[in-house]
């Protein structure tokens, strides 16, 4: 009798920590669908007015209400491509010596230091871009980067005070690299040791094992690091926003000034008035949703895709 009441109190515990669970996943699908309505009802004056032109018109006028997310999109994109290539260089070779090379001893501390990176506020990045590597860019790196490679159009025009796109790819690159560094480390150690040991016992080096073997095997997980990565340096907003210059215009010279979806919303919402003016920082919102979800979502589904290749 007494085992009857103990099963029946740990098949109801067991039902109550299932409607908890289904509760909060419904919770959160709730949230982010009010999110998504809240971002579509609050842009719905903009989307009207300008329709998908929104998209590939330049002119960005609140005087004048004229309203186009192009030059915003070329700053976002830009910035975060020149962030991707470096912190995505930079970051796989570092995990690789995390994880293959480095003695225990030392991978730990390295390790934990990359990732605290990833703890500094961006405010804190967004001051010592401005105080340190804008002034960096003007005196040393651009003149530097204009006289070896001042025959491309990227690399030409005036440096001025040093902030601009280059300067802001830069921050964004070093607040991405522990994402990048963290979890590649993590994917190539996940790699299993039977393709190291066969890799070696028919003669290859620890390092042709590494770059022939190891990282190919680990390509999709990788990637999928990059591709998150890449989905925050897109919503970083205070950091980009000290540094950038703040402009809303194409250039092709990376030390131009220049914009991103983030830094206009952050900027300009505080000044804002009138429902068109509030409807178009709104659909940058949306814009920014929209993409930070298909991003975060492919590289989810290929980490899901390499993690279950590893267990199979």
């Amino acid at each position: 009798m007494s085992k009857g009441r103990n099963y029946s109190t740990i098949a109801a515990i067991d039902r109550l920590f299932l409607i908890a669970i289904y509760a909060a996943v419904g919770l959160f699908v709730l949230l982010v669908t009010l999110l998504f309505a809240s971002l579509v009802k609050g842009s719905w004056p903009s989307l009207v007015k300008f329709g998908l032109a929104f998209l590939w018109t330049s002119q960005w006028n609140p005087v004048t209400e004229t309203f186009g997310a192009l030059p915003l999109i070329f700053g976002t994109v830009v910035s975060s491509l020149i962030a991707i290539v470096l912190a995505g260089v930079v970051g796989i070779l570092a995990a690789a010596y995390l994880a293959e090379f480095a003695p225990r001893w030392l991978a730990r501390p390295l390790s934990f230091v990359i990732e605290l990176l990833a703890a500094v506020p961006s405010v804190v990045f967004g001051l010592w871009g401005l105080f340190v590597l804008a002034p960096f860019v003007r005196t040393a790196l651009g003149p530097f980067l204009q006289h070896t490679l001042g025959f491309l159009p990227i690399f030409s025009g005036p440096i001025l005070n040093g902030t601009g796109m280059l300067t802001a790819g830069l921050i964004l690159a070093l607040m991405i690299l522990p994402t990048v560094t963290a979890i590649s480390r993590e994917v190539i150690v996940a790699i299993a040791q039977d393709l190291r040991e066969a890799s070696m016992s028919l003669g290859a080096t620890r390092w042709e094992t590494v770059a022939r073997i190891v990282l190919p095997a680990a390509r999709v997980g990788i990637f999928g690091a990059i591709v998150l990565a890449l989905g925050r340096a897109i919503g970083e907003t205070i950091a980009t926003t000290m540094v950038i210059g703040n402009r809303p215009e194409i250039a092709v010279s990376l030390f131009a000034p220049s914009y991103t979806l983030a830094s206009v919303i952050a900027n300009e919402f505080t000044e804002a008035n009138g429902n068109l003016y509030i409807g178009a920082l709104l659909e940058l919102g949306l814009l920014l949703f929209i993409v930070s979800f298909i991003i975060n979502g492919a590289a989810r589904l290929l980490l899901f895709a390499v993690l279950k290749g590893e267990r199979t």
